[in-house]
Parts: structure tokens; C-alpha cells; sequence
């Protein structure tokens, strides 16, 4: 079962608990209320059921999410059964304290109590039960998706497993085709090797097979091209596994192009809705902060023209997306001829690698160490935010220069667009060597999302309050 069926059935399965929950809450209230009317002197009425459905989103909420993040919904189809009763019983006492918490808080006393262990006892015992249910329709044979394995003995004794870890998912393994005539009648990781692949239509043809994957070398590709075609004359999906690819951090995405089937190996994330959430939170956040800051602005500025003679802004040329060259701004901090100097400083330098980097720089004003010191310095690169330059996070943007003298794997920090702030800047930024900063780069980009961006701004908040990472 590919991925994105696996992910369609388990969206089924939430959907499913879902109305479980929510017949639980109506279950609940009806026997509490039949409870009253049979034994008065014991349950006091209920109230009308108006008053009780404002706690219903919230119960209902409270099961999703504590199942969700416990890891209900990702257990292998293999453990499903022997590890969801433990995550539904855990939950369903966190759901009970977190009502009883509420009860208590908010003093809300008109809604019965023994509604409530009600409400928690059924929908817990309807939830352990369901995926027993699950199974039972699973056990029947209209519901299997009949799967044959073809290919070389080495590939399919690999996938048999994998295939197999799917069972409660519905696949089942027919049985093996394979390259090696003396093979067949034999059983390779316990399924039974039933014919070559010369024998495939036949097989076909006299068995019941929904899906036939196909596990060969890359060499055989051709080979099997006729299988292929005869298998798609009989209506019938082919899989065909690419394990001959092995990217050490990529993640592969399947699609086509004009009709022509695509492997593609991405190293960003995919996600295109965040991605895209990212990019317009950059524009929206970057203008509104521009509005916000424009006093500070013009502040700063008659502040630098005072201190020393040269332009506001220093302008400068930096690498950014895939290498993309941009004029990156910053509010001017040192002297007006502090590049042509630079040379001069060379063995001054105090940081790693290809970064050029001095603790106490004499090219630096008197009004730019406060800038330095705060960061206010890079304010201007809100602009380069709004022209798509650059992103409120991300890999800082290095110099021409320095990216000419990068390792190969280095440069793979350039596959995202660069940030006005980033993972190692709340991270004692200038304390860290060169490599280091690579690395947590590299880590940014290989574990990306909207919750680590904005992990990211909340702490660069702090971090250039108390000065501890100027960069």
C-alpha cells in the first residue's frame, strides 16, 4: 500500500474515532438522563441537553489531539493492535482530569459528575473496540488487496518483509516471481516462490492479483518493460521499487511531467502550504515591522550621519538562494573605507573558515558598536525581506568569497533562502566556529517548519535584548 493510501486510510480512522467520540457524548447523556428517570431518589435530573453540548468541543478536541500526539494515528499496522489500547486508556484519563479540571475551575455544577465518568468510560471502551473491528474486516477476503511479488531472489526476500509489516493494513502476499527457474516451489522468507517471470501472464491469468510489485536491479528495467505492458493490459497497478537509488539526506517525491513519469530527490521541505504560509508571513511581517520601525529608522540614521561622514546604509553584495547574488543592506557601523582596509586586517582575524571576523574591529564607529551590539544594524535587511531576497529566517547570507572557499556539502546551506535571523544566532551566534554554524544550518534546513521559525524569532527576541549574539 503506498504511502498516500496508508495516509487516506488513516484519515478514514480519525474520522471514524471522531464519530465514535461524539456517539459516546450522546450515548452518555440519554443513559445518564435514563438513569434519573429510573432511580430518582439516586440521580437527580439532568439539565436539557443545550447546556451540556458547550463541553462537546471540547471533549471532542481533547481525545484528537491527546491520541494524535501519543502517536495513535503513525503505529505501524504490524503494532497497532498490541500498542493503541495502552494510548486509548492513557488518553481517556487525561481526557477525564482535563474535564474534571475544567468542572472544578470554572465551577460549572450543573453538569453531572456521573455524566462524566459516563461520557469517559464508553468513549474509552468504544475506542479499545474499534480496532478489533478493524481487524475483523480486514480478515475478510473482499476487503485484501491481493499482492504478487516479482523479481530477483535477493530483492524480494528485502521487500517480503516490508510487504508483510502491512498485513493489518489488508495486503496479502500471493506469492513470488522470480528470475531463477530451480527456485520455484521453494519459499523465500516464508512465501512461496510460484513461477518465473516468463510465467507472469499465466500467473495472472489463473490467480487473483490486484497489485504485482516488481523488485529488480536497475539493469532489468528494460527487461521487464513487456511485463509491465501485460499487466496494465489486464488492469492491473504496478509497483516497481527503486531501491537502487541511495541519497544519504534526500527525500523522494513521485510525479510526471507532460506524461513523463519524474523521481525526484528533494533535500528541502516539500511542503508547499507552509512553505508558502513562510513566504507570505516574510512579506506581511517584514512590512508591518518597516512601518513599526520607521521613527527608529530615521533615528539611527541622523545618528550615523552625525558620527561620521559616509552613506546610512552600507550596501553590499551576498549569495542567496542557490547562489542567487543580491545587494544586501545594513545600517552603516564602520568607517565609509572599511572594505578597502579590510586586506590590511587579514591576520587579525579571529574566526574559522572562510569568515572574516574581529572581536574589537577598528574600522567600527562609535554609534556602530551599539548597533552591532543590538542588532540594529541588520534592520535594513527588512527590505531585502520585501524584495524576495531573503526570508526572516534562514541561513544567514554569506559573501561571494566566502562561498568560493566552501566544502562541497557546505553548499548546500545556500538551498534555502537566507534569513535576517537563524538557528545559530540563538545559539551564542558569534561564539560558535565556523563548522559548527554549518552544521546548525544544515540541521535547520533538514528539519524545517512554520513551529521552528517561529521558535526561532521568539528566542532571537531575547537574545538581541542581552547583546549575547551580535553578529
Amino acid at each position: 500500500m503506498l504511502k498516500e493510501e496508508i495516509k487516506l486510510a488513516t484519515k478514514i480512522k480519525q474520522g471514524i474515532d471522531l464519530i465514535i467520540i461524539s456517539f459516546s457524548f450522546l450515548l452518555s447523556y440519554f443513559l445518564r438522563n435514563y438513569l434519573s428517570y429510573s432511580f430518582p431518589n439516586l440521580f437527580p435530573p439532568l439539565f436539557p441537553l443545550e447546556r451540556y453540548l458547550g463541553l462537546f468541543p471540547l471533549f471532542l478536541f481533547s481525545w484528537w489531539f491527546l491520541l494524535r500526539i501519543q502517536g495513535f494515528y503513525s503505529l505501524p499496522g504490524n503494532k497497532f493492535l498490541t500498542e493503541s489500547p495502552e494510548i486509548i486508556i492513557r488518553s481517556g484519563v487525561m481526557v477525564l482530569l482535563s474535564l474534571g479540571g475544567l468542572i472544578f475551575t470554572f465551577k460549572l455544577n450543573y453538569i453531572s459528575r456521573t455524566f462524566i465518568f459516563l461520557l469517559v468510560f464508553i468513549s474509552t471502551l468504544l475506542l479499545l473496540i474499534s480496532p478489533f473491528i478493524f481487524k475483523m474486516l480486514g480478515k475478510k477476503e473482499s476487503n485484501h488487496r491481493q499482492i504478487l511479488i516479482a523479481g530477483q531472489k535477493e530483492h524480494a526476500a528485502n521487500l517480503i518483509p516490508k510487504v508483510m509489516k502491512l498485513k493489518n493494513w489488508g495486503l496479502r502476499i500471493v506469492g513470488l516471481v522470480v528470475d531463477d527457474p530451480d527456485i520455484v516451489g521453494n519459499e523465500i522468507e516464508g512465501i512461496k516462490a510460484i513461477g518465473t517471470l516468463t510465467d507472469l501472464p499465466q500467473i495472472i491469468k489463473e490467480n487473483v492479483i490486484d497489485e504485482v510489485i516488481f523488485s529488480v536491479p536497475e539493469a532489468w528495467l528494460s527487461k521487464i518493460n513487456p511485463l509491465i505492458l501485460a499487466c496494465e493490459e489486464a488492469g492491473i497497478t504496478v509497483r516497481i521499487t527503486l531501491n537502487f537509488f541511495n541519497p544519504l539526506i534526500a527525500k523522494y517525491s513521485l510525479g510526471e511531467l507532460e506524461g513523463i513519469p519524474l523521481l525526484s530527490f528533494l533535500t528541502l521541505p516539500k511542503n508547499m502550504a507552509q512553505l508558502f504560509v513562510k513566504q507570505l508571513f516574510d512579506y506581511l511581517g517584514a512590512f508591518f515591522l518597516v512601518l513599526l520601525l520607521s521613527p527608529l529608522f530615521l533615528l539611527i540614521a541622523i545618528m550615523i550621519k552625525i558620527s561620521s561622514p559616509g552613506p546610512v546604509i552600507f550596501k553590499q553584495i551576498r549569495c542567496g538562494l542557490n547562489g542567487r547574488k543580491f545587494t544586501f543592506y545594513k545600517f552603516r557601523s564602520m568607517i565609509a573605507n572599511a572594505e578597502e582596509i579590510k586586506p590590511n586586517l587579514e591576520e587579525l582575524n579571529e574566526a574559522t573558515g572562510p569568515v572574516f571576523k574581529i572581536k574589537n574591529d577598528p574600522r567600527v564607529t562609535s554609534i556602530g558598536r551599539f548597533l552591532r551590539k543590538t542588532s540594529i544594524d541588520e534592520l535594513p535587511q527588512l527590505f531585502n525581506v520585501l524584495k524576495g531576497d531573503m526570508s526572516l529566517v534562514g541561513p544567514r547570507p554569506p559573501l561571494p568569497s566566502e562561498v568560493e572557499k566552501y566544502e562541497w556539502w557546505q553548499r548546500r546551506r545556500l538551498s534555502m533562502k537566507p534569513g535576517l535571523t537563524c538557528i545559530w544566532q540563538v545559539s551564542g551566534r558569534s561564539k560558535l566556529d565556523f563548522d559548527t554554524w554549518m552544521k546548525m544550518d544544515l540541521e535547520y534546513i533538514d528539519n524545517w517548519s512554520l513551529g521552528l521559525d517561529f521558535k526561532i524569532l521568539f528566542k532571537t527576541i531575547p537574545a538581541v535584548l542581552s547583546g549575547k549574539g551580535a553578529m
